[in-house]
């Protein structure tokens, strides 16, 4: 197939307690193996298509034939997305943000605790499912903004270089309603590593691999 769904960088109880063993299982193989599904499904009448990667389609959906516009927007975000979602969390991480991105957040936010209570009020403010993000803009500038559903920022000529998952099914079983709480505890598995490499990726303007076919 065009897309693949691709493997979690660890095991369904990594992130255990702040993310659950279900919910991990339920989001990683049922939601993001549904996207994949749906995205090759539209693809097959559409082979040109099928060669390009996620991100491609995305940055320029008006070039996408409209019959299959809305499903790709939906299913390739929802593969891009959770592509980028997995690989910015890991076990025993969190804490003080190093390297670049703590330099940027200083530069940008002030405090990291500044940046995380900005982060979190746009992650609650999101009505329904979406996602809230640190995104890169064409002046090398970053903002924080939500966006709804599965659209990711790349569609609106920006560069995600973070993002949490504020749709009910990548918290509910554990947190029920309690969005900001799942918000708050999320900084325990951010993966400073790879938010890195994700900054650099942005700051030398170069094709972001985020994305697995």
């Amino acid at each position: 197939m065009p897309h693949e769904l691709p493997s979690l960088p660890y095991d369904y109880a990594a992130l255990e307690p702040v993310i659950d063993t279900q919910t991990m299982k339920l989001h990683h193989d049922m939601h993001h193996g549904a996207y994949v599904k749906n995205l090759n499904a539209a693809l097959e009448k559409y082979p040109n298509l099928q060669s390009k990667k996620v991100e491609e389609l995305l940055r320029d959906l008006n070039a996408i034939p409209e019959d299959i516009r809305t499903t790709v927007r939906n299913n390739g975000g929802g593969h891009m997305n959770h592509s980028m979602f997995w690989k910015i969390m890991k076990a025993n991480a969190g804490g003080e943000p190093t390297g670049p991105i703590a330099k940027l957040i200083q530069q940008t936010f002030g405090t990291f605790n500044d940046f995380k209570t900005r982060f979190n009020e746009a992650g609650v403010k999101q009505f329904g499912s979406g996602w809230v993000w640190l995104a890169g803009k064409p002046d090398g500038s970053v903002h924080i903004l939500s966006t709804p559903n599965q659209d990711n920022p790349i569609s609106q000529g920006l560069f995600p270089i973070l993002g949490n998952d504020v749709w009910e099914h990548a918290y509910y079983l554990k947190y029920n309603n309690r969005r900001p709480e799942y918000l708050a505890a999320w900084w325990n598995l951010a993966n400073w590593e790879e938010i890195n490499k994700r900054l650099e990726i942005f700051q030398s303007h170069r094709e972001p691999a985020m994305a697995t076919k």
